[in-house]
């Protein structure tokens, strides 16, 4: 004799028909890969600094947990001889870097405080700080001069926190470096004194997520 088939609820629904809390679904990230965003948007509202995510082609603000910034297989480069990039790996190895001069292609990041305006902070300086790289390779953020020279401003493979410094109402582009493919999670917080009262206030660190795709 058959067996009577038997309906399987889906487990919202069983939750629903208890009476009891269904959790919310997760919204699908935004995926940025191209384009210029200011990937660190500072802001200070309501007495407060904020990070959000700023897509300069489109004009949308996001909070960081809405987007997953992409660095395409067309970011992969030889890793120089000069020993002054040592801090990318060997000679030779393979890294993925979102350029500091736009590359149409590519994602182009940069760090904008356009929100903050001057004579709020002490000086305008605002202190940007990479407190934590969770991802497969080390990352690092580094500018380079006409000749090629890089500065290093962030290197996760010395340890961190580092520091970026910026300037109210200013704006900084670099070369964001990752060391291997995968995907990687990376806390930021920002910090400045009030002018007004001597008082140091910093965001809640934000969490970027960046996929690296050879």
């Amino acid at each position: 004799m058959r067996k009577p088939s038997r309906v399987v609820l889906p487990v919202v629904a069983v939750l629903a028909s208890a009476g009891l809390a269904v959790p919310a679904q997760a919204a699908p990230r935004v995926v940025l890969d191209q384009g210029h965003v200011d990937v660190v948007g500072i802001a200070f509202e309501d007495g407060a600094l904020d990070l959000h995510v700023h897509d300069d082609t489109s004009g949308t603000e996001y909070t960081p947990s809405q987007v997953q910034l992409v660095a395409k297989p067309g970011a992969e480069i030889a890793v120089p001889a000069d020993p002054a990039y040592r801090f990318l790996g060997a000679a030779g190895g393979r890294a993925w870097v979102l350029p500091q001069v736009q590359d149409p292609e590519l994602l182009w990041p940069g760090i904008g405080a356009e929100e903050v305006a001057a004579g709020v902070f002490t000086g305008d300086a605002l202190k940007v700080d990479v407190v934590g790289v969770n991802g497969p390779g080390d990352v690092s953020i580094f500018t380079t001069d006409a000749f090629g020279t890089p500065t290093v401003l962030v290197d996760s493979g010395n340890g961190l926190p580092d520091r970026v410094s910026t300037t109210a109402g200013g704006h900084l582009h670099a070369n964001w470096a990752f060391e291997a493919p995968g995907t990687y999670q990376i806390k930021v917080r920002v910090t400045g004194t009030l002018a007004a009262t001597g008082q140091r206030v910093s965001s809640a660190v934000a969490t970027y997520c960046f996929k690296v795709v050879s």
